[in-house]
């Protein structure tokens, strides 16, 4: 049985990933701070349910900790690490950066000097489809070049993957980032706007529409991107012994065993189609105020994801309907709504 440590695991994201390292066969150690960004209770609903199974640990520690995670890895021997635990949120990052530093920067460098004491298997963290800014070009590759972040939080991310890759290069650590495109689906966090929709729809108050609904995002079911996450586990990078061993299209960096790869459905939606999924779940239209693009948001975001599907065999295909109609049965029984 191979042990894996999920940093993040009572997120939303991370409570999915254990879930299915478990299903899997994984013995996981869950790393959560339980802080308060948002409601600990949904964090702790997601962990009770994790720990009705035998091979779920749960640890209850900030990743900034200085050391914490190199006496954990070490304890537990440790095969597989994912890291999803982060200050997340773009619009969060403008009201308080520092949390960012301290999550986003000093977490990830304990982890990796963890990383380097106690060398894993696999190393694969979160980074996040903001990496790619105020880039037009689409679909979004790996390969592209990644210079215009426009959120604190985008650069924390960036920072994460080129402070991975140095660590990477200097200590011959396999790493995969994996950028994530607007995930969403059931056990969600409530700053999200299917939460958000949802509360406002069921209330009867209207909804803000940013860039006047001129938005389109690559809406990613959770249950797909965590598959996609799993399956990437055995597609370890190798360090290339020439930059001619490195095929047209993949990220495999020439100096070091590391790779990005995005995980995202591979389809623009417009956001007033998510919204008219949302309202056909609800079976209510919603109310609309319409409102200019928020600081640091970007108005399209679609993956390219044949990196992906060469190196797994997988391509997220959950539709937003579909999407939307699992998340909305959900949302009634945990709020008791409709």
């Amino acid at each position: 049985m191979r042990t894996a440590l999920v940093t993040g695991s009572a997120g939303f994201i991370g409570y999915f990933t254990c879930k299915r390292l478990l299903k899997a066969g994984f013995r996981v150690i869950g790393l959560d701070a339980m802080t308060d960004y948002y409601d600990v209770t949904l964090k702790e609903r997601r962990h009770a349910m994790l720990l009705q199974g035998p091979n779920f640990t749960a640890v209850n520690a900030r990743i900034e900790e200085p050391d914490m995670l190199k006496n954990l890895m070490r304890d537990e021997q440790i095969d597989v690490v994912i890291h999803l635990a982060a200050q997340a949120g773009v619009r969060y990052s403008i009201e308080d950066p520092k949390s960012y530093v301290q999550a986003n920067l000093l977490g990830a460098y304990e982890l990796l000097e963890a990383a380097r004491a106690h060398k894993p298997d696999h190393l694969l963290m979160a980074s996040t489809s903001s990496v790619y800014g105020a880039n037009t070009k689409m679909p979004y590759k790996e390969t592209d070049k990644v210079d215009t972040q426009m959120s604190f939080y985008a650069a924390t991310k960036k920072a994460n993957e080129a402070m991975a890759h140095s660590y990477a290069h200097l200590y011959d650590i396999p790493t995969t980032m994996f950028r994530f495109f607007t995930v969403y689906g059931p056990w969600g966090r409530p700053d999200m706007a299917p939460i958000r929709f949802a509360k406002a729809i069921y209330a009867g108050d209207a909804i803000d529409v940013y860039n006047h609904g001129k938005m389109k995002r690559d809406f990613t079911y959770v249950e797909d991107l965590t598959e996609g996450i799993l399956r990437l586990i055995d597609a370890v990078p190798v360090r290339p012994e020439t930059e001619g061993d490195i095929e047209d299209g993949d990220s495999l960096s020439a100096v070091a065993p590391f790779r990005q790869v995005n995980i995202g459905n591979a389809e623009p939606v417009p956001l007033m189609e998510f919204i008219a999924a949302m309202e056909a779940a609800i079976g209510v239209e919603a109310k609309k105020n319409f409102m200019d693009i928020q600081p640091g948001d970007v108005p399209a975001t679609w993956a390219d994801i044949s990196l992906l599907k060469r190196l797994t065999g997988f391509a997220p295909s959950t539709d937003v309907q579909t999407g939307a109609q699992k998340f909305v049965e959900w949302y009634k029984k945990y709020y008791k709504q409709g």
